[in-house]
């Protein structure tokens, strides 16, 4: 049987299994009116074929789609929507859109809704706000035109809908961590005095970076997943790393995480898999990875196996409605004013891979000068907190938040809101290298977070 045949059975056989084991409720009992409940919901994700992806225009699609799944959580004041999609980012005006819309389906507020993405490469790219400044300037929007974006919004929402019917009550829940082994590197590599000699790519093929220590990464993969008596119904997990083994490919795909998440979902049919990229901005796996198309499955099945583990390792634990606690918190990072200038200066002369790396940034800038601000959210649920940031986040905010609370499971999802892009350290700006040259934002950033995080995580 050829593979592509093969996986697309494997893909039916999960996907049919996890609508019996929702549509039956697992022969679970019905919610109380006022009872804590969770609904999950899980659509394709995929751009037509001859639509843009972030970088090239889409040749094809793979045998695992794009998924866009998440949970809504009910029975509390407001219902908080949790959603996770296998695209490169989604930025600026576009997060407005998604929230405002999931909002609007789960009867909740645009501040109790977190739209993430995992940062595939081979994925699209969602701003709107670069979209239109580009219409502005008489500039194709190539990868920035939204119309695909705007039809999944509108498939979310029929999609929360119709989970809202089918809520399921949450009797308890399981945390978890495990390492991943030889998946996470740190991709900066620093000289003795601390300024950076190199970055080690996330498909690396110099050996001699790829000899390199492993350096500061979170090794761990966290997982929560909830439970109504016997029956699992969702598992988020989270873990820091860009996911890319290779791409420029034109084919669409979710890359080895993705594939991480596909291998527990046949393992576990019966709860919903939602991944979740941590902190993981300086992050990749190329000291384990060349680049060779074999290592993305061996670079899934090492994620999957952390994933196993860690839910073989959770702890149980029952929760209440006065459990759960959604608290956001408003910040307004600091612009780096000379880069403004500069990309307006050269968008109407550079390709479009240019663009794609930079409008997200000019229009961040422009709508923060505008007053806008991003939210920080946090969820409580029982001994647990998770974090919900923008941007592509250095690894040493995850670290430090977990730090901060050792009193509890702390997991972090980054790569909210991608309009600030790389989010570095006050140390990071100092050192330079890629990630800085690239951030729209200031060493200021570092101080805002780290209050807006310590804020969250108090009682």
């Amino acid at each position: 049987m050829p593979r592509s045949i093969s996986l697309t059975i494997l893909c039916l056989f999960c996907f049919c299994s996890y609508l019996l084991a929702t549509e039956t409720g697992g022969g679970q009992t019905n919610p109380a009116p006022d009872s804590l409940c969770i609904s999950v919901f899980d659509i394709d994700a995929t751009p037509p074929v001859g639509s843009w992806l972030a970088y090239d225009p889409m040749a094809n699609r793979w045998d695992l789609s794009l998924r866009a799944k998440g949970i809504v959580i009910t029975g509390i004041e407001k219902p908080v929507v949790l959603c996770a999609i296998d695209w490169i980012g989604i930025a600026n005006e576009s997060q407005d859109a998604f929230k405002e819309a999931l909002a609007a389906a789960a009867n909740t507020d645009f501040h109790h809704v977190a739209v993430h993405t995992l940062h595939q490469h081979d994925a699209p790219i969602c701003d709107f706000t670069a979209e239109t400044i580009l219409k502005d300037a008489g500039i194709t929007p190539t990868s920035f035109n939204g119309d695909f974006a705007r039809q999944t919004i509108e498939r979310l929402k029929v999609a929360i809908s119709e989970s809202l019917k089918n809520p399921q009550p949450v009797s308890h829940v399981k945390t978890g961590n495990a390492p991943v082994y030889q998946v996470a590197s740190n991709r900066r590599i620093a000289k003795a005095d601390g300024s950076m000699e190199a970055m080690r790519t996330t498909a690396c093929r110099d050996s001699a970076l790829r000899a390199k220590p492993e350096g500061l990464i979170d090794p761990d993969v966290s997982l929560i997943s909830f439970w109504n008596q016997e029956k699992p119904i969702a598992a988020l997990t989270f873990y820091a790393t860009h996911p890319q083994s290779y791409y420029l490919t034109k084919i669409a795909n979710p890359d080895f995480p993705g594939i991480a998440r596909f291998i527990r979902q046949m393992e576990i049919p019966e709860a919903l898999h939602i991944h979740f990229n941590g902190a993981g901005g300086n992050i990749g796996a190329g000291k384990y990875n060349d680049g060779s198309p074999e290592n993305r499955l061996i670079l899934a099945r090492r994620l999957a196996d952390g994933m196993k583990r860690a839910w073989e390792n959770s702890l149980t634990s029952s929760v209440r409605i006065n459990e759960i606690s959604w608290k956001t918190e408003p910040v307004a990072l600091p612009v780096a004013d000379e880069m403004e200038a500069h990309i307006e200066a050269d968008m109407k002369s550079k390709d479009m891979r240019y663009l794609t790396n930079n409008l997200g940034r000019l229009g961040w800038m422009k709508r923060r000068k505008a007053g806008k601000t991003i939210d920080i959210g946090c969820l409580g649920i029982g001994n647990a907190r998770v974090l919900f940031m923008p941007g592509e986040l250095f690894i040493e905010y995850q670290l430090a938040a977990k730090a901060l609370r050792n009193d509890r499971f702390v997991a972090m999802a980054a790569y909210g809101d991608y309009g600030p892009f790389y989010i570095g350290t006050k140390e990071a700006y100092q050192q330079g290298g890629y990630e800085i040259q690239s951030s729209p934002v200031t060493k200021e950033a570092e101080e805002i977070l780290m209050n807006a995080i310590r804020t969250l995580l108090s009682e």
